[in-house]
């Protein structure tokens, strides 16, 4: 690994994997809060904020101190592409309160002359950062609540302030009660702007792309419907853009996340269209290739699908459904990382783009906040960062293959990502190199858990028992309102269960669930052997019989059961003393009798619900209502005479 492949955590500290954790970090170092730390995009200044200043490091070689910016408040901070300015969104401050006038508190700071060159008021902080051209000759801004795009010539070797008032060129909508929403300029040595319109009064949104500053007619346009709000992503090279529009509500009620739509714009050829997908559902994740020639996208309900498109749009390849919900390319464009993030359990899936899609390895990274591929395509970074978690914070370091070799632990990270540098610094992948010795501390997390699941896969998993019957010594505590009843009649638990397990054995020759005789098509039916006490119990019927037979045929063979009060308890479970003529034991079933009955039979139900609620299953409105009924149910119990 080159000692140039680095990351950094917050509060700024750089690390070089190949030289053990060296801090490089000149000093004094933060003390305070810390509320934004960034890299410029070619690596060569890392700078952070602090309540009173913003320190600017020069990384080109070892960190060290180049300039302090004093300047109070600065609550986010943004590099232009290639590092020579630095955005700074300091706190508002109404100055007037009757004019509505508001303080300059977002400024442009040139790192080389080390002077600020353009400041002007902007109070929200969402859309805060203004945009540069990729050879920063134009910075553009809002203005005029979204109806106007101001464009200013600046120049790196000035230290002149430019005036905010008298923009170079500028693009205003045609239409003044429909402003513009959002505007991406593209990379490229021709640079254009895309603009996204919404959608307003039965009009529908587009999205129009022009050449700067010529604002007189667009070289592509797309018009939609369906279009609240529009995410859009130019290639590398500034010749195609991908608009991902997208809705609140779904007018077919079918997802809880609204309607997306994916539509493609070329520059070259000026031909648009929108990708067709063959799944419904929302978007996940649209990727562009570094290489500009292609583009992934995942899509449709869990489990998704992830499709490869050419630079025209035309499907390429697709991978199998999986719960995946994030694209990310290696910098040369040989391997794609597809994994499942945020609410899914977060596998990771990485193929082979010049083999075929071949898939080279899975491995598990939960929690993962942060992914991010080296600048040298070999390592991926996975880290769990706050505020989205505040357990379990830290980083860890993959090797393409997926192995582990490196990790650590924080007791809160903030923000972690890899050092950008030039990718000329870096050969292409031909075949990867195998995958460096483990750190010992990914050699010691790796130990700690096939410890873990060699215990975990020993452990008998046993009987459930709800968590209100669980950490009980007494193992015979009655814990449904069955066992309960069968105390109230002086039957313990355990001898319920041994009583029960006896009945639930198999015998043979018989149907346990349905308790008719087993017959083997086209073979002799097999004889029932008796035992002493069935036999002894047939003799005693039999004898019954005769003696009922000798006496008078005057007698009445009915027999009239004995008065039952209501006020008396009854029997808990009936059920179980039903013979198959359905009489009970002792006498006739009474009209009260079967009430109760039905009714204990809906309060066992609903204590079986309950166990399910507890145990944490989502139930149905119709059981949930079940369940409210308890009291009621228990109410007309007592009325008929029943007791607990």
């Amino acid at each position: 690994m080159s000692k140039s492949t680095e990351f950094f955590c917050r509060l700024p500290r750089s690390i070089d994997l190949t030289q053990d954790l060296e801090d490089i970090t000149p000093g004094p170092k933060a003390n305070e809060e810390c509320r934004a730390a960034l890299y410029s995009s070619n690596g060569h200044y890392f700078a952070y904020t602090q309540p009173n200043e913003v320190i600017i490091f020069n990384t080109e070689s070892k960190a060290s101190i180049y300039h302090k910016i004093d300047m109070k408040d600065v609550f986010d901070i943004y590099f232009s592409p290639n590092g020579t300015y630095l955005c700074l969104w300091c706190k508002p401050i109404l100055l007037d309160k009757e004019s509505g006038v508001w303080n300059n508190n977002l400024k442009i700071f040139n790192i080389k002359t080390k002077s600020i060159i353009i400041e002007w008021p902007q109070k929200n902080q969402g859309g805060w950062k203004p945009q540069f051209t990729q050879d920063e000759k134009i910075i553009a801004k809002n203005s005029n609540n979204n109806k106007e795009i101001h464009f200013y010539s600046i120049d790196a070797n000035s230290e002149l302030l430019i005036n905010i008032n008298q923009p170079n060129f500028k693009y205003k909508v045609s239409d003044a009660k429909i402003p513009y929403q959002n505007f991406q300029i593209s990379p490229g040595l021709n640079p254009s702007v895309a603009i996204f319109i919404p959608e307003k009064s039965g009009k529908p949104a587009s999205v129009l792309i022009y050449n700067i500053p010529n604002f007189q007619q667009p070289i592509c346009s797309k018009n939609f419907f369906k279009a609240e709000r529009c995410q859009l992503k130019w290639n590398s090279l500034g010749t195609a853009l991908l608009a991902l529009a997208s809705t609140d509500h779904d007018t077919t009620n079918k997802s809880y996340y609204g309607e997306t739509n994916l539509y493609l714009l070329g520059i070259a050829g000026s031909y648009d269209s929108r990708i067709d997908l063959k799944r419904e559902g929302p978007i996940h994740d649209i990727t562009w290739s570094p290489s500009a020639r292609e583009f992934a996208v995942s899509y449709g309900y869990m489990p998704s699908e992830t499709t490869f498109f050419d630079a025209r749009g035309n499907a390429i390849h697709s991978l199998p459904m999986a719960p995946r919900n994030t694209i990310l390319y290696s910098p040369h464009a040989r391997y794609v990382l597809v994994a499942g993030f945020g609410n899914l359990q977060g596998t990771v899936d990485v193929y082979d783009r010049q083999n075929k899609f071949s898939k080279v390895v899975t491995f598990e990274a939960a929690n993962t906040s942060v992914c991010e591929w080296s600048p040298c395509g070999r390592f991926i970074l996975t880290a769990t960062t706050a505020p989205r978690l505040r357990v379990d914070n830290g980083c860890k370091i993959w090797h393409a293959s997926g192995k582990l070799i490196y990790l650590r632990e924080y007791q809160e990270l903030y923000s972690i990502g890899w050092k950008p540098q030039d990718i000329s610094k870096f050969p292409a992948l031909k075949q990867l190199e195998p995958a460096p010795p483990a750190h010992p501390s990914a050699q010691e997390y790796l130990a700690k858990r096939a410890v873990a699941s060699a215990t975990s896969a020993s452990k008998p998993a046993g009987a459930y028992r709800p968590p209100h019957a669980r950490n009980s010594a007494n193992t015979s505590t009655a814990s449904s309102l069955y066992q309960k009843e069968l105390l109230q009649k002086g039957i313990s638990v355990q001898q319920t269960n041994s009583q029960t397990s006896i009945n639930s054995q198999p015998r043979n020759g018989i149907n346990i669930s349905s308790g008719r005789a087993r017959v083997v098509p086209g073979a002799a039916p097999v004889e029932a052997k008796e035992s002493k006490a069935a036999i002894k119990n047939r003799k005693k019927r039999e004898a019954k019989k005769q003696q009922q037979a000798g006496e008078e045929s005057d007698k009445s063979r009915t027999s009239t059961p004995p008065p039952q009060s209501t006020s008396t308890p009854l029997i808990a479970d009936l059920s179980n003393n039903v013979e198959a003529s359905g009489s009970v034991v002792g006498g006739v079933i009474s009209l009260e009798e079967k009430k109760i009955r039905s009714l204990l039979k809906k309060l066992r139900a609903i204590e079986q619900l309950k166990m399910k609620q507890a145990a944490g299953e989502s139930l149905e409105d119709t059981q949930v209502s079940k369940i409210k009924k308890e009291d009621d149910i228990r109410k007309e119990l007592y009325s008929l005479g029943w007791n607990e």
